[in-house]
């Protein structure tokens, strides 16, 4: 029986996950697990990339301690993040974290050049200035000038495996600067960051197979022999992939440290409409296209333990925000302030200050903000990805995924907000994603609506119903989102 090995790596942690098909049910075992997270190293804040090769290799060692000699591994990481190498693979440093604070403003920046419209209609792609084109806009001239290749994260580690660069077209996508008409690197956008197309690896499909671990490179390690297979390797990618979606009345929101809702399609769209509500049009495998709009997602409530030190778990949170009143205070969880604070709480409070409300203070309170404006934030831009795709009365169910899927009392307020059925899980879609691409690859599925059954089948999800709540909530909190926006010092990305 085969078996295969999603190396899945988020923002804030790391996993190998091992599975294997009997025919009826998909295994998961989790193999090694590791945090992550970025540091203030040479004036910039940047991922620890040794340290996730080492980590990647101590979880391959415990596959191979767990009697699997031969295995098939998929790698998934965040997207739009890069390293640098020179004409001898060498690596120019640890790649600079899009939450670094060098591409405040770059937005604005290349606005004055550059027409931001264009830029959406050539891509399809939201405005963050954290995408890769911002990144290197500003990107140090001396190192692009020493570079001879561009490797996006997941790329980069397949690269350091295998010895083989490539560019996977889901992740690629998100950078904006390919054309979605052409499906090529835009000439004009590149001339427009001072960038040449040969920085960057060959593109490929995802489901490509790159080829065997060079053993011989990690010599201090016991590692079984592993064929490494080019997957959707941006995790949202992955997670859409993990969806058990039947059909094509089914909306998600891949729920981690971002919150990705959307739909999956196959023709993108790129209005004016979509531009002006930042949506974005990111690739999936088997030709999908991934109708999206990015949100500030668990990110908030993860910095919200991490400042109170971690006294209080995730479960611990929800239920001393479940005990508190509700929509006592309207936060736009998108604006760029939270994106990266030094003090997510006091960036909260402050927020309530300038906007003459409430201020949370207990550590209930504030995560009740926190969550009923998650919640709000997902009803209303339901709403809004409605009305840009025409879907208002098809979406029968909303999946929710990710580790946010474990999450009972922020699924409920959500049906409640949305006032939509929720099926929540699987917890580990995206690794789940990771892993069936690879089956498919090698030909235990015929098609993506196959493995999704498998998926069905093998993971259970939890149905939330949604209760009754005073309809002029959403109405006030849109009314106040136009309000806030119009006057914030901190305007939105667009």
């Amino acid at each position: 029986m085969d078996t295969f090995i999603a190396i899945d790596i988020g923002a804030s942690s790391g996993r190998l996950m091992m599975s294997q098909w009997n025919n009826q049910r998909l295994s998961l075992t989790e193999i090694h697990r590791f945090k992550n997270r970025f540091r203030h190293q040479n004036g910039f804040d940047r991922w620890q990339i040794d340290y996730l090769i080492k980590e990647i290799l101590l979880g391959l060692v415990k596959v191979k301690q767990a009697g699997i000699d031969t295995c098939h591994v998929g790698i998934d990481t965040w997207a739009v993040d890069y390293c640098l190498v020179d004409e001898n693979g060498t690596r120019l440093g640890d790649p600079v974290a899009y939450r670094d604070k060098r591409t405040n403003q770059v937005i604005e920046r290349f606005g004055q050049t550059y027409s931001l419209q264009t830029l959406y209609e050539k891509t399809g792609i939201q405005l963050q200035p954290f995408n890769t084109i911002f990144q290197l806009y500003v990107e140090e001239k001396q190192l692009l000038a020493a570079a001879d290749k561009l490797l996006l994260i997941p790329d980069y580690l397949g690269y350091v495996f295998t010895g083989n660069m490539v560019t996977e077209k889901t992740n690629a996508s998100t950078m904006q600067l390919l054309n979605a008409t052409t499906q090529t690197w835009d000439p004009d956008l590149l001339a427009a960051i001072g960038v040449n197309e040969a920085l960057f690896a060959p593109l490929v499909d995802a489901g490509t197979v790159l080829g065997a671990l060079n053993q011989a490179h990690f010599p201090t390690y016991d590692l079984p022999d592993t064929t490494f297979i080019t997957i959707a390797s941006h995790d949202t990618a992955s997670a859409i992939l993990g969806t058990p979606g039947n059909g094509t009345d089914w909306g998600y929101i891949s729920s981690g440290t971002w919150s990705l809702l959307g739909i999956e399609t196959t023709v993108p769209t790129i209005s004016a409409a979509a531009f002006d509500e930042n949506y974005t049009n990111e690739w999936g495998a088997h030709n999908t296209i991934r109708f999206l709009k990015n949100i500030m997602g668990m990110w908030l409530i993860q910095e919200v333990a991490r400042q109170q030190e971690n006294r209080y778990s995730f479960p611990e949170l929800a239920a001393m925000a479940e005990t508190e009143p509700g929509f006592q205070q309207f936060i736009d969880v998108n604006d760029p302030r939270f994106l990266n604070p030094d003090n997510m709480i006091a960036a909260l409070q402050e927020y309530c200050r300038e906007t003459k409300q409430k201020v949370p203070e207990t550590p209930g309170e504030i995560a009740r903000c926190v969550y009923d404006n998650l919640a709000l934030c997902y009803g209303d831009e339901l709403q809004k990805l409605a009305a840009l795709t025409g879907t208002a009365n098809k979406l029968q169910t909303l999946h929710i995924v990710g580790g946010g899927s474990n999450n009972a009392f922020l699924n409920q307020l959500t049906a409640n907000v949305a006032q939509c059925t929720i099926e929540a899980g699987p917890s580990e879609a995206t690794a789940i994603g990771n892993l069936v691409l690879q089956m498919m690859t090698v030909g235990l599925f015929d098609t993506l609506e196959e493995a999704r059954m498998a998926i069905k089948a093998s993971f259970p999800c939890t149905v939330y119903q949604p209760e009754p709540i005073d309809p002029t909530i959403m109405t006030e909190y849109q009314f106040f989102l136009k309000g806030a926006r119009h006057h914030d010092k901190h305007p939105t990305t667009i």
